[in-house]
């Protein structure tokens, strides 16, 4: 399906952002899961793209594994299922956010966390050293390590790859993020502190780079609003932890720098409501030239109900924009445009 559409949004001091030629499809139309969640995504190569997700009953129920499909340029490939569920001491145990990664060493990652529940998962991680044609077999972090939570890493130094994760307490009251580097050289972690001293509860960080040393995180809270943190040293240390103006529903967002002053938020735009669902029926992409003040670009869902949520967004080689989502827990929904 193609939508011709072009936008312009105005920030001070900013020229006008153009957006145009909207493609939007599911990754399938007949799911091999019942439902289908948290999609993570990446370029292979030109114009190819890997997607991945957790699929199976419910999100949480004893069938829940990996999948992936290929994206041709055209057309996705049939989903395939990558990682099964894990047996362990007799019980059986799901799997959770999948994050899709290439590093410049050209190692395909693929980190994903295994457990009951978000307040009890571990870390694994799965290398491809041939696109994904073949895998390395499971692996799991060190305990305490639990790789990026759900959204894709950065490379800060040569093989050296920052993570943002994240834990909820068992009681489930506590949100706390952090982050994790990853040494490709040594095969080595190290977890690194975020400053909270406001208390916020978020979790499922993702990084803006403005510039070679300073870094932005963004955060999902309870707050009703994305949380900001910055690093002025590539990621470890990590302070001024407060509240942005730009309302959150209490869900999933990614967000990509386009250049030093030039940034995508893909986010759920709406405060949270009594359910977990609510708010999750409006997902728009929004724009900022500081990483501090958003103005939404366009709504890439807007209706009166349903879970258009956990959005990964990506900008390829060739300068497009490539967004999936979880479209009613059913479906894998696919858009890009250019910009």
């Amino acid at each position: 399906m193609l939508i011709l559409i072009l936008f312009n949004v105005s920030c001070s001091s900013t020229k006008k952002l153009k957006v145009g030629n909207i493609t939007n499809t599911l990754i399938t139309n007949q799911p091999i899961t019942s439902s289908s969640h948290a999609a993570t995504l990446v370029e292979l190569e030109s114009n190819q793209l890997m997607a991945a997700w957790f699929g199976g009953k419910h999100e949480g129920a004893k069938d829940v594994g990996i999948y992936t499909a290929v994206y041709n340029g055209k057309v996705w490939s049939a989903p395939n299922q990558l990682i099964k569920p894990l047996i362990r001491e007799g019980d059986t145990l799901p799997c959770w956010n999948p994050v899709l990664f290439k590093s410049k060493s050209q190692n395909l990652y693929l980190f994903y966390k295994v457990g009951k529940n978000p307040r009890e998962w571990f870390g694994a991680m799965t290398v491809s050293k041939d696109n994904g044609t073949s895998w390395s077999a499971p692996k799991y972090l060190p305990k305490g390590l639990l790789g990026p939570i759900k959204n894709k890493p950065i490379e800060v130094g040569q093989g050296v790859i920052l993570c943002g994760s994240s834990t909820e307490s068992i009681d489930n009251k506590e949100w706390r993020v952090h982050v994790e580097m990853y040494t490709e050289a040594t095969d080595s972690w190290e977890k690194v502190a975020v400053e909270n001293e406001k208390g916020f509860n978020i979790i499922q960080p993702t990084f803006l780079v403005h510039s070679k040393n300073t870094i932005q995180m963004l955060s999902r809270s309870k707050h009703n609003k994305i949380i900001s943190s910055w690093s002025t040293d590539t990621g470890q240390q990590w302070s001024h932890t407060d509240s942005l103006n730009v309302i959150n529903s209490n869900s999933g967002i990614d967000a990509i720098t386009l250049s030093k002053k030039s940034f995508l938020l893909v986010n759920n735009p709406l405060p949270q409501g009594k359910d977990w669902f609510n708010g999750r029926n409006v997902l728009d992409v929004e724009y900022s030239n500081d990483g501090l003040h958003w103005k939404k670009l366009f709504d890439l869902e807007n209706q009166s109900e349903g879970e258009f949520s956990y959005p990964a967004v990506i900008q390829t080689l060739d300068g497009k924009i490539h967004i999936l989502y979880t479209y009613n827990r059913k479906y894998i929904k696919h858009v890009a445009f250019n910009i």
